[in-house]
Order: C-alpha cells, then structure tokens, then sequence
C-alpha cells in the first residue's frame, strides 16, 4: 500500500486531512513561550488574530526527525511505502527532518520530495499522488511525475508588506525596503529553487490585482488541474482577485486560507493565486 505524508504547510483541514486518509506532520509556531503545532491546536483565525493584535513576532520551527521517524517505524512495521511531499528545503529545514529520521529508520521504501513550493502548491502535488496511488500507479512512477510537475506550479501573491518575511528570514533585509513605501503591495513567488522572490510591485489595490493578472497571462494554464486563489485573513481582496481573473477568461476552482506555517513570513493581508501551467 502506499501512504502519503504532507507538513502542515500544505494547509489541509483536519477533516480533508482525515478524509484522504493521509499523514500530518505539523510545524511549529510559537509566540514568546506559547508553543503551538500548526493545524493541530492553533486554528488559523486564531492565529491572525495573535498576529495582528500581539506586539511579539511569532517564529516558526520545523518537526523534529523523530515526529517524522514515529510515521516512518509504523509504516516500515507494515511493510507499505511512504511518499512524503514537503515544504521547500529553501523555506524550512523541514525536509532536513525527514531525511535524517528517513536514515534512522534504515527503510528503502519510503521517499521524500522536496515540493520546493508551499501552501495549495503541496496540495496539487498531494491530491496527484493519492490518485494515481488510487489508480495503480507504483511509487516510483508517482515521483516522477511530482518531480515533474512541482517545476510547473506558479503562485504569485501579493503582500501588505515585506517585513514579515524579512524578520522571519525569507528574504534579505535591503529586499524587504521595496515594501517601506505608502500603498505599495510587493508581488512575491516561490522560484523554481523554491526561494521567495519579489517579482513586482502595486501601487494600491487595483494595480496590484492588475499586476498579478499580468503575471498570470503570460503563461498558459494546464486545465487538468486545478486553479487555487489564496489569502491570508480577510479574504475582499482574493474575492477581486478572483472576479477580474474571471474576465480575463481564468474561472478559479476553490478558494484557500494560508495557515499559520507561512501565514508567518506573509502577514495578514495577503492574497493570489496559484495553477499549473502547461507543458
């Protein structure tokens, strides 16, 4: 049998988490000396409302290699295989933690793949899994199309500002002052090496929906999957979003709240989108 297993970065509820019959294992947030596990005892309007509200900057953690190697002993133990789709290595050492608890266990049948994305990104990459799995793919052909795929996911997003991804180390400090500016909204994507960069900027809402709807035409979009909007806490703007992609010809599939693991380095008013593109 082979079993699937995301970081909480990935953003799944409790419920489609139990649904798909999936394994989580959740980061870490903490404010001060408050300890949380993402997804699992901090709710994500809860934690907007610490982040907006509290003067203290929340940090995130990666799980330990034994959170992951608790996983890995009950699959050995059964003899499955295990695909695990995590947040990028250039974002989290979370990857690190798998791989190292991966050697502890001395099991050749479970495999890590660095999404070198977050959020929906790991979703898409999630839900292709678990259906060819369905279908009798075996699971070195299912990587191979996750390693394939992963280099075709785009998000663009824009942020309020750059600070929190300058505090939580995500960006360099002389990148985050591109955001000091009144009303402007930095555009931000993961790249292809699964770094955060800067790849635009909005002078209010308006342009800034104008922006990334540029952004998102100049590339051709794979209809086989499915096309996310995103936001943070408050979702009018990823609503604009949505309607002026719509007449642009691009029909969004669902719409996705970011959860505390990255709603960290993006702050509270963060919103866009993210699809796949066609080969």
């Amino acid at each position: 049998m082979i079993r699937i297993l995301v970081d909480s970065a990935a953003d799944f509820s409790k419920k489609e988490i139990e649904e798909k019959g999936i394994h989580l294992v959740p980061l870490q947030v903490n404010f001060q000396e408050e300890q949380y596990l993402d997804g699992v005892n901090l709710e994500r309007d809860e934690f907007y409302e610490k982040l907006v509200h509290r003067k203290d900057f929340p940090k995130t953690s990666q799980p330990s290699p034994q959170e992951f190697l608790d996983v890995f002993e009950e699959v050995k133990e059964k003899g499955d295989e295990l695909i695990c789709i995590l947040l990028s290595s250039a974002l989290s050492g979370t990857y690190q933690s798998a791989q190292l608890a991966r050697s502890m266990a001395d099991y050749d049948k479970i495999y890590i793949v660095d999404s070198l994305s977050a959020v929906v990104a790991i979703r898409i990459l999630c839900d292709t899994a678990l259906r060819m799995a369905e279908h009798g793919n075996t699971a070195q052909e299912i990587i191979e199309e996750l390693e394939e795929l992963k280099g075709r996911i785009q998000i663009f997003a824009a942020v309020d500002t750059l600070e929190y991804l300058a505090k939580g180390g995500r960006i360099s400090k002389a990148a985050a002052t591109i955001g000091d500016m009144a009303n402007l909204k930095p555009i931000i994507t993961v790249s292809r090496e699964g770094t955060v960069e800067v790849v635009g900027k909005g002078i209010g809402v308006n342009r800034t929906l104008t922006a990334i709807q540029k952004k998102i035409a100049g590339y051709q979009i794979d209809e086989n999957y499915p096309v996310y909007s995103l936001f943070s806490y408050g979702e009018e703007n990823c609503v604009k979003l949505e309607q002026k992609m719509e007449k642009n010809g691009c029909k969004v599939d669902s719409r996705k709240q970011i959860g505390p693991a990255i709603g960290t380095h993006i702050g509270p008013e963060a919103f866009g989108v993210c699809f796949v593109e066609k080969k």
